[in-house]
C-alpha cells in the first residue's frame, strides 16, 4: 500500500499543454511530408479533433489513423522525428504555470501520474519534460520490434481511464479509497468518468460543457492558460 496520502493526476492536452499533443503530433508528421499525402492526413487530423470535441470520438477510431502513423516508419526513425517534434512544438508550449502546478503537488510528497489518450509514443518524452514520474496513456501494440497501428489493452480513453488508473494503483496494492485526496485536473468532459471519482475534481482551462458542469457541480476551475486567451482576444 502506498504511504504517500494524496495522489494527483493530470490530463495531457489543454490541460497541462495549451495545445494537443496527439493532433499536433500528426500535424507534425504531415507538414514534414513523413504521414504520406500531406491534404489527406491534415484534413483526417482535422476530422478526428471535431469528432473529438464533439464527444462522438471513440478510442479505436482515433487509433486508426493516429497509431497507424506509427506503423509507417521504424523505431529509429521515430525516435528521430519525435526529439524534432519535441524541439520544435512541445517545449516551447510548456509554460511555467503549469510546470509550476505540477511542481506544487510533487514538493507536497503526492503520488503523480499522467493520464491521457494519446499514446505512450508520443506522451513518454512530454511526461520526463514535465518531471512527472508516471504515465497512463493509450498503449500502441508493438510486433516484430515495430508498432503495428493497432490498440494494446485498455485505451486510456473516457472510462477507460478509470479502468487503468485503478489497475495501476491496484499494481501497487492501493486504490483510490486509500488516499485522503485524490485530484484529477482537465479541461474535457470526455474525461467525466474520472473526474467523479476523485475527490477534487478540477475543471482546468475547461471546455464550454465541462465549465457549465463544474459550476452547477461547485467544482473548482482553474485556467492556467487565461493570459495566453486574453492575449488573443
Amino acid at each position: 500500500m502506498m504511504t504517500t496520502k494524496r495522489l494527483a493526476l493530470f490530463d495531457l492536452d489543454h490541460t497541462l499543454l495549451p495545445l494537443d499533443s496527439d493532433y499536433q503530433w500528426a500535424d507534425f508528421l504531415a507538414r514534414t511530408g513523413r504521414a504520406g499525402d500531406p491534404a489527406q492526413a491534415q484534413r483526417r487530423n482535422e476530422e478526428l479533433m471535431e469528432q473529438y470535441n464533439a464527444g462522438t470520438l471513440t478510442a479505436e477510431r482515433a487509433a486508426e489513423f493516429m497509431l497507424g502513423l506509427l506503423s509507417n516508419a521504424s523505431m529509429a526513425e521515430l525516435a528521430q522525428w519525435h526529439e524534432a517534434f519535441m524541439a520544435e512544438v512541445v517545449r516551447p508550449a510548456i509554460l511555467p504555470v503549469a510546470l509550476d502546478l505540477v511542481q506544487q503537488h510533487i514538493a507536497h510528497g503526492d503520488l503523480c501520474a499522467i493520464v491521457t489518450a494519446t499514446n505512450e509514443f508520443v506522451t513518454a518524452p512530454i511526461a520526463r519534460a514535465f518531471g512527472i514520474p508516471h504515465l497512463i496513456a493509450t498503449v500502441p501494440e508493438i510486433r516484430d520490434g515495430r508498432y503495428t497501428g493497432k490498440i494494446q489493452g485498455v485505451p486510456s480513453f473516457q472510462a477507460g481511464k478509470v479502468v487503468r488508473v485503478n489497475a495501476w494503483l491496484n499494481e501497487m496494492d492501493s486504490s483510490l479509497s486509500d488516499f485522503d485526496a485524490s485530484y484529477f485536473y482537465s479541461d474535457s468532459h470526455n474525461d467525466l468518468p474520472l473526474l467523479e471519482v476523485v475527490t477534487h475534481p478540477v475543471a482546468t482551462n475547461p471546455n464550454p460543457g465541462l465549465r457549465q458542469l463544474a459550476e452547477e457541480r461547485g467544482w473548482t476551475t482553474l485556467d492556467l492558460f487565461k493570459d495566453m486567451q486574453d492575449a488573443k482576444s
